[in-house]
């Protein structure tokens, strides 16, 4: 199977305008972009075939192209990462079995996140589109109530039936568990990953459909699929003693880079 990793990354970002080329400092002292980070992210996945960033914005592509990646411009016209990711498939020239979405906010995705994705899409036929969940501990889910109760928009959840495959997602946190939690101690809520592995057939129909209610309510790509009755597979991963969080907000800034120092 060959493997598209495309990130897309715009300027114009409503609740971060410049979130790509915001700097995060590393345990070592230096500090890199964090379009930087999402590339480095990319580039760490063994058996992936190209990876490209994909912008509609000279700022963006001046730097990507500054550390040494491949560049792929966009239209200004693309709602959401998917769009611009079927956008760059096409000026690529096509001609991958699958396109994975690894959006540029998400630097500390693992790279088993990005293999696991890709082997749960590879092993599930009827499925034309695969994203990553990840079981919360009590630290991250009470980090989305923190987010909640500030009036922030934060991390996505996910819910998904018995067969994997998602219900819903949301930026509120779901399904409802009343209680407390230990930091260490495992949730019933899944923080669904920012990372999407489409067939092309799926990828290049989705450009066709409008945005539906749910869609635009939550701000949620991914929910166009759902609303148009596209099965969306849910692959769980572990966290292998890793912590993941994207950067949504400025706030956000603080907390990755204090988990970038925790991890060395």
């Amino acid at each position: 199977m060959s493997v598209l990793v495309v990130i897309p990354a715009r300027y114009a970002s409503t609740r971060y305008p410049g979130k790509p080329l915001v700097e995060l400092r590393g345990p070592d002292g230096q500090a890199r972009s964090l379009i930087r980070r999402s590339w480095d992210a990319a580039r760490a996945v063994p058996g992936i075939d190209r990876v490209a960033i994909a912008t509609d914005d000279d700022r963006i592509a001046d730097a990507a192209r500054g550390f040494g990646a491949e560049v792929v411009m966009t239209s200004e016209s693309c709602a959401n990462g998917t769009e611009r990711c079927a956008e760059a498939l096409d000026r690529l020239g096509g001609g991958y079995d699958i396109v994975v979405n690894l959006q540029g906010d998400a630097p500390l995705t693992p790279p088993w996140f990005i293999e696991d994705l890709v082997h749960g899409l590879t092993r599930s036929p009827q499925a034309e589109v695969a994203t990553p969940v990840l079981r919360t501990d009590g630290r991250t889910l009470a980090s989305f109530r923190e987010d909640r109760r500030a009036g922030r928009v934060g991390g996505t959840t996910a819910v998904f039936g018995a067969d994997r495959t998602a219900l819903y997602f949301s930026k509120e946190v779901i399904p409802y568990c009343p209680g407390d939690f230990g930091p260490d101690d495992d949730t019933p809520v899944y923080h669904h990953v920012g990372v999407y592995a489409y067939r092309p057939a799926a990828l290049a129909a989705y450009r066709h459909w409008t945005p539906g209610p749910l869609e635009q309510l939550e701000g949620l790509e991914q929910l166009r699929f759902l609303e148009r009755g596209t099965k969306v597979l849910c692959v769980e991963v572990a966290a292998r003693g890793r912590r993941f969080w994207e950067l949504n907000n400025p706030e956000d800034v603080a907390r990755i880079e204090a988990i970038l120092a925790e991890q060395g």
